[in-house]
């Protein structure tokens, strides 16, 4: 037992130290010391410590008290000339009393005459514990069923999944009533050229769209995204539609329902940027060649350009 204080008080004092490195360790930008909660971690620490060291003494106190007791007592008995008895624990009388466990000089008490050769059969009832939780659950059978089903006290719990769903869609409503977005479909999607939304356009395209068009866009079961030629039309809205509606007949589903249509806006400005990327061995073009109207009214303006100089000589 001396040993057992001795390596408690070590613990004890050498508990702080190994909070303080573990604390250190895991921040070390700031010192634990710095915390505004240090004085009650402290305070809840000393007090869980003091409590500890109580339940141990008093533990031991109790032993000790037990083992005079019984010292005692067969001091008693032999000054008596009686044998001694050892009578039995408090913990030995509680599992007695919540079993009914018949002692063995008594067990002729509980004997029935069935006989299966030489086999006897005693007449052992059900533990009162486990009669007294069956008791329990009969009542509590009872109770819930008045509760939930014939006064409808409290809420099934399918009650309260509909109205957890109910109170999200509400609070769904207020944040886009607060919050409103501007709807996005092909007819007034526009090209974004901000870098974090073609990041999260990139990312879209390697997870959903690099399966059937290669990671770098040059094509393999859909088509070369990297050239001028274009199934569908080469704009930002022929683009999103095709994401959005997917092409009938062909691998290309409909992503409608299944991204957003911020995150479609996004992969199909990022596919638009592929665009004169050359990767290795692409896909043989496939469509129509598209000029974006950009160059072309360029081409439009050098031209107009040209002939008011030659105009002018």
């Amino acid at each position: 037992m001396k040993k057992f204080f001795v390596t408690l008080s070590l613990l004890v004092l050498t508990l702080p130290l190994a909070f303080g490195q573990d604390a250190a360790a895991a921040a070390p930008a700031t010192s634990f010391l710095d915390d505004p909660l240090l004085p009650f971690y402290m305070v809840v620490g000393f007090i869980f410590i003091i409590a500890l060291l109580v339940l141990t003494v008093a533990a031991y106190m109790l032993r000790v008290l037990n083992i005079m007791a019984r010292q005692a007592e067969k001091e008693r008995a032999e000054k008596l000339g009686i044998p001694y008895v050892e009578a039995p624990s408090m913990w030995q009388r509680l599992w007695d009393q919540w079993n009914a466990l018949k002692p063995l000089e008594k067990e002729a008490d509980i004997m029935l005459d069935h006989n299966y050769d030489g086999i006897r059969e005693l007449d052992n009832h059900l533990p009162p514990w486990w009669k007294w939780l069956f008791y329990f659950t009969i009542g509590f059978a009872a109770v819930y069923l008045m509760v939930f089903d014939v006064f409808n006290t409290l809420p099934t719990q399918l009650q309260e999944y509909d109205n957890e769903v109910a109170y999200a869609q509400q609070q769904a409503l207020k944040r886009q009533a607060s919050n409103p977005v501007a709807a996005i479909d092909e007819n007034s999607v526009e090209a974004t050229t901000d870098a974090l939304a073609l990041a999260d356009g990139k990312q879209t395209f390697l997870t959903t769209c690099a399966s059937c068009h290669r990671k770098d866009g040059g094509g393999d079961i859909g088509p070369n995204l990297t050239d001028e030629y274009w199934l569908h039309g080469g704009t930002i809205k022929d683009v999103f539609k095709v994401v959005r509606h997917g092409v009938a007949g062909t691998n290309m589903i409909a992503w409608e329902g299944v991204i957003s249509p911020e995150k479609m806006k996004n992969v199909a400005s990022y596919v638009l940027t592929l665009q004169g990327s050359n990767p290795a061995n692409p896909k043989k073009p496939q469509g129509d060649l598209f000029k974006p109207e950009k160059e072309k009214l360029n081409a439009d303006t050098v031209k107009m350009d040209t002939v008011k100089t030659q105009a002018a000589l």
